[in-house]
């Protein structure tokens, strides 16, 4: 298993970022911005996109796993990369999802904590609605984990 960064091209891997962010123009507010990462075994099997907010907090945008290898650590793997690679430069990893019981549950399973949300964020700011786990994505939840 080998996690590299991407530094052209990274529109190449807009399937896999799209399983988490299904509209490509909210991709495109933040992929030329962001430090990506690919995580690979044998192949492309992970990918997520960091972003550098201030006041020592890293968020990631995106972070996705290809369906057929969903479950066993790539996601996983990525956050406790970051954590390590950052944690000198920031305290507070961040990410904001849906309140939905897909990703909420990995996220706390890998250390992070609810912190705010921004009432309404999918519903604002994307041209349809969307389902994840059966449930309409409304408000963006933010959890954080210190790093």
């Amino acid at each position: 298993m080998k996690i590299r960064e991407v530094n052209k091209n990274k529109k190449q891997f807009i399937s896999l970022l799209l399983l988490a962010d299904e509209q490509e123009s909210m991709v495109d507010r933040y992929l030329e911005k962001g430090t990506m990462y690919v995580l690979e075994d044998n192949d492309v099997k992970a990918e997520c996109v960091v972003t550098d907010e201030g006041n020592g907090i890293l968020e990631i945008k995106n972070i996705a796993v290809d369906p057929e290898n969903q479950g066993k650590g790539y996601g996983k793997a990525l956050i406790d990369f970051l954590a390590s690679k950052y944690a000198d430069e920031y305290s507070v990893l961040q990410v904001g999802t849906g309140d939905s019981p897909l990703t909420i549950p990995f996220y706390e399973k890998c250390g992070f904590v609810r912190s705010h949300k921004i009432p309404n964020f999918f519903t604002d700011n994307y041209d349809h609605t969307i389902y994840e786990g059966g449930v309409q994505l409304i408000d963006m939840v933010y959890l954080q984990r210190h790093i």
